[in-house]
């Protein structure tokens, strides 16, 4: 498995994956399919050095899925805060590709710049809550109830973790 920085000839690629999770009302607050022309901004807002999009491969160059490095609040105090977002093509969940992005993409924190590392997840996602908190990740907030997804309230947890080198 590697990682390599996203361009933007993988962007319809990253839009697929992340529009395949959309119907679940598992992972996502979008309520309907995104498009690459709408994913421009956030794609741009990216960098190698501080908050990288990588694409995930496996040894044949299959992509696996991709990771996001977002600020968190956009104000400069909190520049050694970053969210984290984890997205896995359909032919590679549950089979433990998520784990080993997750750790490979705490390792690499430090060089980052990062310190604090956190992790928006619904209350209701009990598989991505479980695999972080694995990872030493503890709550760091709980925002009730703040989403509707068809016609049900679903509340948003914060996962947090400090980063040491």
């Amino acid at each position: 498995m590697t990682f390599r920085d996203a361009t933007l000839v993988d962007l319809p690629k990253i839009v697929e994956i992340y529009n395949s999770t959309v119907a679940s009302r598992l992972v996502t607050a979008d309520l309907e399919p995104v498009s690459v022309e709408s994913k421009l901004n956030w794609f741009h807002q990216h960098n190698s050095r501080f908050r990288p999009l990588w694409v995930v491969e496996d040894y044949q160059k299959n992509t696996i899925g991709w990771v996001s490095f977002q600020d968190f609040y956009g104000r400069p105090a909190y520049q050694k805060t970053a969210e984290i977002s984890i997205y896995i093509d359909e032919k590679f969940r549950d089979k433990g590709f998520g784990k080993q992005i997750l750790e490979l993409s705490i390792e690499k924190c430090p060089g980052l710049g990062i310190e604090n590392l956190l992790a928006f997840i619904f209350s209701h996602n009990l598989p991505s809550l479980t695999l972080f908190e694995k990872f030493g990740f503890e709550l760091w907030g709980n925002l009730k109830n703040i989403a509707e997804l068809d016609a049900e309230k679903r509340s948003l947890i914060i996962l947090g973790k400090t980063i040491k080198d």
